[in-house]
């Protein structure tokens, strides 16, 4: 699967000097990086203790750089602080149901705003990079995965990104790695997948030919046009989570 697409690192230098290069991170940042990662992926189930001692033998480096991740990660809503050690945030039904709501919020306003304003276009180019990985993986279906969620999730980013609202991007992509943890295991079923990649080339096909209406009309279906079908999957995800973690 890609590399967490919200994971990129930033880069300095460039220009006439030569090609840029990544900026140097801190021990601290390295931490922060890898624990995140574990945490958005699933390697850190909800009853493992993230505690600096252990964390800081693991990672080959002292208390100080542990602590200062852990804490960014709490700040991130990733983990929170319980009996004396930090926990991965799993959220309830309730919460689920309000970060799914402003997900389909967020998600429906790129194509909105330019059905509103004949001045916002989508970027083509990032529409048709975009098509070509799906119509690939239409060719070549991966095998039901958890990890999916990342590609689905690098779609919505993509699409969003080519409305040209960078803030609206960067919001989506924040709730959608809040309820990663959950959403993961909605991809478990081929029909599943499946019909996640028919669904994406149809939205993105309208898109690009102009038809904005219809294309919001395909998202919103995709997204959730009935928030009982959300919660519905919310509930079975929750549930898949709890069997393939040991959770509960």
């Amino acid at each position: 699967m890609d590399t967490d697409p919200s994971t990129a690192l930033y880069t300095t230098g460039g220009g006439d000097d030569g090609p840029t290069k990544p900026a140097p991170m801190s021990r601290a940042e390295q931490v922060h990086q890898r624990l995140r990662d574990d945490v958005l992926n699933g390697r850190v189930t909800p009853r493992t203790r993230l505690a600096e001692e252990p964390l800081a033998r693991q990672h080959g480096v002292s208390r100080t750089p542990v602590r200062e991740a852990l804490t960014r990660l709490q700040a991130d809503g990733l983990i929170e602080r319980r009996d004396g050690a930090f926990f991965v945030v799993v959220p309830n039904l309730d919460e689920l149901r309000d970060m799914y709501e402003l997900r389909v919020t967020l998600e429906l306003r790129g194509i909105t705003r330019a059905i509103e304003s004949s001045a916002v276009r989508h970027d083509r180019d990032v529409l048709t990079r975009e098509l070509g990985r799906w119509y690939e993986l239409r060719g070549n279906p991966p095998a039901p995965d958890p990890n999916f969620v990342v590609l689905d999730e690098r779609f919505h980013a993509e699409l969003s990104r080519a409305s040209g609202n960078p803030a609206l991007t960067d919001a989506l992509v924040a709730v959608n790695q809040k309820i990663r943890r959950v959403r993961m295991y909605d991809f478990l079923s081929e029909d599943r997948v499946q019909a996640t990649i028919a669904e994406h080339i149809d939205i993105v096909e309208l898109t690009i030919a102009g038809k904005l209406d219809e294309a919001y009309v395909a998202l919103y279906e995709h997204i959730g046009a009935s928030m009982d079908v959300v919660l519905e999957r919310a509930k079975r995800a929750l549930t898949q989570m709890a069997l393939h973690s040991g959770a509960w």
